[in-house]
């Protein structure tokens, strides 16, 4: 393959979170791949390539080799794919990007962070145990969360209502501008533009 060499020097680890597979394709907690999505569309490039637990491949991003992921071990186990590419490619937790779903967001909503616990995403808690550090930079977008006593897990796995979907896609375009921000300018620039 083309890029799996060593001398091959992959600057970034960019990884969308969501699950494999048509039955979870469009849900709320797939935000991470469906943004990864659209930025693979953009450059004219398939996320086809298969290694490390995840279907990948190599996009240039604000001038940095990236490696681009979307691990395919359903979401509780995404540090399987995230570590063993990073340690791979001898990429530093710095400069691990996650793109994932968040519920305490409103829908839309972007937040970027250098670095955080878990906050009760598994897939979040799964590549803090597989870096051994909650030091890496993370891009969430908001999904909301079910009104009252409503079911978490059923609002996750759910798919958002067509005008809720609008305002998502229009998220994924931002978080993948702050994404670019983040590689090329730092994590602080892209807090300050894109956290709002």
């Amino acid at each position: 393959m083309l890029f799996d060499n060593k001398s091959a020097a992959v600057e970034w680890l960019v990884a969308g979170l969501g699950n494999p597979g048509q039955k979870y394709a469009n849900t709320r907690h797939n935000m991470g791949f469906l943004t990864v999505d659209l930025l693979a569309e953009r450059e004219g490039v398939k996320l086809n390539k298969v290694k490390f637990k995840s279907a990948y491949n190599m996009i240039n991003l604000a001038g940095a080799k990236c490696l681009v992921m979307k691990p395919q071990t359903y979401m509780n186990l995404s540090g399987e794919a995230v570590g063993e590419a990073a340690r791979f490619y001898k990429i530093p937790p710095e400069r691990v990007l996650i793109i994932y779903d968040d519920v305490s967001l409103p829908v839309g909503k972007l937040r970027v962070r250098p670095t955080g616990s878990a906050g009760g995403h598994n897939g979040i808690k799964s590549i803090i145990s597989h870096l051994g550090t909650q030091d890496f930079p993370r891009i969430k977008i908001g999904t909301g969360a079910p009104g009252g006593d409503g079911d978490m897990i059923g609002w996750v796995i759910g798919v958002p209502s067509q005008k809720d979907r609008e305002v998502l896609l229009e998220s994924f375009r931002r978080a993948i501008e702050a994404a670019e921000c983040i590689i090329g300018h730092g994590c602080q620039k892209a807090m300050n533009d894109f956290n709002g």
